[in-house]
C-alpha cells in the first residue's frame, strides 16, 4: 500500500509503501473488540468495597428481650435492615483482569492499523517539530494536517516540546509509538504517524520470524 507523505505544512513531499503484513490484514472485528474489551478490563482497580454484617463497627447487645414486646426477634444493631448496619450485598474487592494470548493481542493492534490505514485515518508526516513547545504552534500543524476534533500524534522518543504542546490541547494526545494500544487507535478520529514512529511501528508489530 502506498501512501503520502506530508510536511507540517500538509505539502506532500514523497510518497512511502506500508508492509503488508501490518498495515494490510485481514480486519478482524471480533478480535479488536475483544482486545479494547481486555484493555478496559485491566486498567479496572477492584478496590471497590461495601462494609457487610461483620465489617460493621456497632454493639452486638442484642436490642431488646427475646420475648414481651410483641415486636418481631432482632439481635444485633449491625444486621442489614436497621440504619447503619452492613450491606446486605455489594462489591468486595477483585481482580477484573483477562488473558489474552500474545498472537491475538498482536492480531487485534495489526487490524486496527490496517483498518484505520483502509479508511485514511493515517496521517504521516515526514517529521514533527514543534519550536519551543508552544502550543499554538501545534494547533495550527494539526488543523493544517486535519480538520477533525479528535487526534493521536505518535511520538518515538522524548519529544518533550512535542508531547508538551500538543497535550495542552483539549482535543489531542500523543502516544510513544511502543505502547501502541487497541484503545487509542480506536478512540481517535487520526493518527498522526511521524516517519520516526512509524519505523518504532515497523520493528514492534512487523511479523515474528
Amino acid at each position: 500500500m502506498q501512501v503520502p507523505v506530508v510536511d507540517i505544512n500538509g505539502k506532500q513531499v514523497k510518497t512511502i509503501d506500508l508492509p503488508a503484513d501490518i498495515f494490510e490484514v485481514a480486519v478482524n472485528k471480533d478480535l479488536m473488540h475483544q482486545a479494547y474489551v481486555r484493555q478496559m478490563a485491566n486498567a479496572r482497580l477492584g478496590t471497590h468495597k461495601v462494609q457487610r454484617r461483620a465489617d460493621v463497627s456497632r454493639t452486638t447487645a442484642k436490642m431488646y428481650a427475646q420475648k414481651g414486646t410483641g415486636r418481631a426477634r432482632h439481635g444485633s444493631r449491625s444486621a442489614t435492615q436497621f440504619v447503619g448496619g452492613g450491606r446486605p450485598m455489594g462489591p468486595q474487592p477483585r481482580d477484573y483482569s483477562l488473558a489474552m494470548p500474545k498472537k491475538m493481542r498482536r492480531g487485534a493492534i495489526r487490524s486496527a492499523l490496517s483498518a484505520l490505514a483502509a479508511d485514511g485515518q493515517l496521517i504521516f508526516v515526514d517529521a514533527l517539530t514543534i519550536k519551543d513547545g508552544k502550543t499554538k504552534e501545534a494547533n495550527r500543524i494539526l488543523n493544517t494536517l486535519s480538520s477533525e476534533r479528535k487526534l493521536l500524534v505518535l511520538v518515538s522518543g522524548p519529544e518533550e516540546d512535542v508531547k508538551r504542546s500538543v497535550n495542552n490541547l483539549p482535543n489531542a494526545k500523543t502516544l510513544n509509538a511502543n505502547y501502541l494500544n487497541i484503545r487509542d487507535l480506536l478512540t481517535y478520529d487520526r493518527v498522526i504517524v511521524p516517519l520516526a514512529a512509524l519505523d518504532v511501528i515497523k520493528k514492534i508489530w512487523g511479523q515474528e520470524g
